[in-house]
């Protein structure tokens, strides 16, 4: 497995990593926790040494999974992570970036993760209520304090990402970026290129419809966020459709699986980007780390953005109550 830089601060992880969300959250029943382990192992057998986490990603349980499953392999890996919500009884109930929320954050996601120190701190999304210089400012602290290495932010603003890279600068922002989102192509990535930051797309393959195996008759699981996505609507997956047809043409033609086609676009785009796709499969877990074979030329980029560009995506990629927690 090939490695990237993300930002100049010396971060330096596999081209692919692993987000580990849907392990046991977001899309409907968990594996089972052995199961998970299992999967995480191979990532890093098959060379993946970047995961991802989150606290809210269970919440909580979900890096317990991660650092149990990594504790072997410790020097060897990157793990992520993020701050910003709140709770009350295991729940969230919204955003909470204050200082003190964000080194019990810390403490708390140390713990379970078994490590002394994390890797990548994002914050989760931007919270209004507290100055993104206050945020910053409290997370180069713990920097200083050994108990971070990299600052993240996720889902942030280019205004946002200049005003907390000037108090401590940012390694990676993650962001929603694929063949099917690509707002961060307005803003985003030519301020991320400014100023020498990384770019994590998360969902790179548009929250499973890239693959292919997602269709008008697809039932989704009980606790299946996609219900609750305007994008996943019925009418909207059929509508769709057209941007999965074009890429299974390409991946026909070039012997590939439409995931590996969607993550090697991502990968083309900038020698600085690193998708995370997740899966709870073995199968894929070994598909998606086969697309960094993928060659895509300039003429075939080039091709893709031609017939893209005539393709309108319909739906909203969330819901509602999501979307106003998305700083764009």
């Amino acid at each position: 497995m090939k490695t990237r830089r993300l930002g100049n601060q010396g971060l330096e992880v596999s081209a692919l990593g692993l987000g580990c969300m849907g392990l046991n959250f977001s899309y409907g029943k968990p594996i089972e926790k052995k199961e998970a382990i299992a999967l995480i192992r191979r990532a890093v057998e098959l060379g993946i040494n970047f995961f991802d986490t989150a606290e809210v990603y269970g919440p909580f349980t979900n890096e317990e999974i991660v650092g149990e499953a990594l504790a072997p392999f410790r020097k060897n890996v990157v793990i992520a992570t993020k701050f910003g919500f709140d709770y009350r009884n295991g729940a969230s109930i919204g955003l909470n970036s204050k200082p003190d929320h964000i080194k019990k954050a810390v403490e708390g996601s140390l713990k379970r993760l078994k490590v002394d120190v994390i890797d990548l701190l994002y914050q989760h999304r931007v919270d209004p209520g507290t100055p993104i210089e206050d945020v910053a400012g409290t997370v180069k602290d713990l920097i200083k304090q050994g108990k971070v290495k990299y600052f993240g932010l996720s889902e942030a603003s280019a205004r946002t990402i200049r005003k907390a890279h000037a108090v401590h600068p940012v390694s990676a922002v993650q962001s929603e970026y694929s063949m099917w989102w690509r707002e961060p192509e307005t803003k985003i990535i030519e301020t991320l290129e400014e100023l020498g930051i990384g770019l994590v797309p998360y969902s790179p393959l548009g929250k499973g419809f890239l693959t292919g195996k997602i269709d008008e008759n697809t039932e989704f699981e009980k606790g299946d966020f996609r219900t609750t996505v305007p994008r996943f609507s019925h009418e909207n997956r059929i509508a769709n459709k057209q941007l999965v047809n074009l890429i299974e043409t390409i991946a026909e033609r070039k012997n590939a699986t439409p995931a590996q086609i969607a993550l090697g676009w991502l990968l083309s785009q900038k020698t600085w980007i690193v998708p995370i796709p997740g899966t709870t499969k073995l199968s894929r877990l070994e598909e998606n780390a086969g697309a960094i074979k993928v060659d895509l030329s300039p003429e075939d980029l080039a091709g893709i953005d031609t017939l893209a560009s005539k393709i309108n995506i319909q739906g909203q990629r969330y819901a509602e109550f999501s979307q106003k927690m998305i700083n764009e």
